[in-house]
Formats: C-alpha cells, sequence, structure tokens
C-alpha cells in the first residue's frame, strides 16, 4: 500500500470545537480516514486546524481523539505519507505529531505532484496588509511567549484556548464572503506565481469554498470547513483534481 497515484488534501476539521455536533464531526473524519486507505492513495496533506485548540507540553499532551490519531498511523504503517501543516488554531505543535510519524511543513510549501507544481499551506498571513493580525501570529509563535503560556496547567490552558475559540466560532453566524482579486491571499498568490511557475493553490482558513483562476492562469482552491459536512480534494496526475467534496 501507498503506493497509489490519488494524494488528498484537508483543511479545517476543527476537532475538539463544540459548536454543532463535535463528536460527529469527529466520526465523519475518522471515516474519511479509513477510507483513503487504500493501494490507490499516495499522501495525505493536512493543510492546519485539524485541531480546534491544540497545546503540546513537552510531557503531556490534549486527552481524547484516540479514533483520529488510530486512524492516521494506520495510513503511515502502510506506508501513506501525512504531511501537516500547522494552522492559526493548532499552531502549538512541537514533536508529538513528528513522533507519530506524520512530516511538519511550513506554508508556502511548494510541491510537484507528476508534472504539476502545487503551493500549500493553511493560508492565514499570506499577502499584503492584515498588520494586526499578523502581529497576532507573530506573538502566538514567539518562543518565549509560548513558554510564558507553558507555565499555565494544562487543565487551565486548555480552557482558555478552548473558550477563545469557542467564542469566536459562535460570533461568525454567517459564512465568510470571499473578495476575489481584493483578498490579500489572491494577491500574495499572484505575486508568487509571477515568480515561480504554480499550477494549483490549494489552502484552508476561510471556511468557504472557493475555485477561481488567476490572471496568470493558476489555479486557486480553498476548502470548505467540517462544520455542516465533509471537505477535501484529492488528485491523480492522470484524472486532475477532484474538486466533488471542495
Amino acid at each position: 500500500m501507498g503506493k497509489g497515484a490519488r494524494t488528498y488534501f484537508v483543511s479545517d476539521v476543527h476537532l475538539g470545537l463544540d459548536v454543532k455536533d463535535p463528536a460527529a464531526r469527529e466520526r465523519r473524519f475518522v471515516d474519511f480516514l479509513r477510507s483513503i486507505r487504500t493501494p490507490e492513495t499516495a499522501a495525505l496533506y493536512l493543510l492546519g486546524d485539524i485541531w480546534d485548540f491544540w497545546y503540546e507540553y513537552r510531557d503531556v499532551v490534549p486527552k481524547g481523539y484516540v479514533r483520529v490519531f488510530s486512524a492516521l498511523q494506520d495510513l503511515m504503517d502502510d506506508g501513506i505519507p501525512v504531511y501537516f501543516f500547522q494552522g492559526n488554531h493548532d499552531i502549538w505543535t512541537y514533536r508529538y505529531f513528528e513522533e507519530l510519524g506524520m512530516v511538519p511543513l511550513t506554508q508556502p510549501c511548494r510541491i510537484t505532484i507528476g508534472d504539476k507544481v502545487f503551493c500549500l499551506g493553511h493560508g492565514d498571513g499570506l499577502g499584503p496588509g492584515m498588520g494586526g493580525y499578523k502581529f497576532m501570529r507573530a506573538c502566538f509563535h514567539n518562543r518565549t511567549l509560548q513558554a510564558l503560556f507553558s507555565t499555565l496547567h494544562p487543565w487551565i490552558a486548555n480552557r482558555i484556548g478552548k473558550g477563545w475559540s469557542k467564542r469566536s466560532r459562535l460570533g461568525k453566524s454567517i459564512e465568510y464572503q470571499f473578495k476575489g482579486e481584493s483578498e490579500p491571499l489572491v494577491r500574495f498568490c499572484e505575486d508568487y506565481a509571477g515568480e515561480k511557475p504554480v499550477d494549483f493553490f490549494i489552502f484552508g482558513h476561510y471556511h468557504c469554498r472557493v475555485d477561481m483562476t488567476l490572471s496568470g492562469g493558476a489555479r486557486l482552491l480553498i476548502l470548505k470547513d467540517w462544520m455542516d459536512g465533509s471537505s477535501w480534494l484529492s488528485y491523480t496526475p492522470d484524472d486532475g483534481l477532484d474538486i466533488s467534496r471542495l
């Protein structure tokens, strides 16, 4: 197994978010992982925010998600590589995922599958502007601030993180309306493709479906979240992109 041609991309499952039906969302994700455990699968890319809040101490990791990790481990045991990006909700991953066998990647990551070039990432903070968000993101990535946060007991830290995330999600009653050419991410992709050839940009983060062709011919795809269903992309060199679950 693990010698196939189909590559999968997933983002924004938000495991653990206590909104709508978190248990059903986790079951859907596990079912998806089990469904791609086939000889046709070449690789799985997790594009960030798979967990709604993940803070990993040196000797302590969040409890739960046993079936998720078991399904991921089964894929890797079969020789199917699993790559992951940190999102803005699961920034604080350090070594545990790597110890399980997953491979960390940093956005923007340029890969080649067959004869096509992909640029991958979570999508947050890419492009011009967004000064406030980029400052907050830099704080979350700051090692000194991370060390200070780690002095909190895990019980306290997890309730702070999960409570903050839940309030943020409940405050968004409508789906984000992607602004097309005026979006900073689109401007990032246009500039990036102008310097390095790219066929497909694939991101998450925005919680809305996007499939648009950029001015230079590259294609930008943004995956929907898993709040109300299941969303993924797959690609094979022979058949191209399958966007039926975008």
